[in-house]
């Protein structure tokens, strides 16, 4: 963990974590953007998990549209988890703050 830095919910080009130093009191524009990318990013999970189901769930769906909904579970999942590990991460730090205060 990064102390005190967020993991934002993407990546750089080639695949590194991005984190920010965040100002608790005053989300600035980044903070809100990377809030508005993790709420987009778990309502398409949700759209995913549903369309996946739908697949499986269908007898006569092929190699190919199994392929492509895992594919598509995969890359949500990732999504996820990383939107988990961060806000695990600041839960942490909110506990751990004197006073539970950050």
């Amino acid at each position: 963990m990064m102390d005190g830095l967020r993991l934002l919910p993407w990546t750089t080009p080639d695949g590194k974590p991005c984190y920010l130093d965040p100002d608790t009191a005053h989300p600035g524009a980044l903070s809100l953007l990377a809030d508005s990318v993790e709420a987009s990013q778990l309502g398409s999970a949700e759209k995913v998990l549903a369309g996946s189901k739908a697949v499986l769930g269908d007898g006569a769906a092929g190699e190919r549209a199994v392929r492509f909904a895992l594919t598509r579970a995969v890359e949500s999942l990732e999504d996820v988890v990383r939107i988990a590990v961060s806000r695990g991460w600041r839960i942490q730090r909110t506990a751990d703050a004197p006073d539970n205060r950050l």
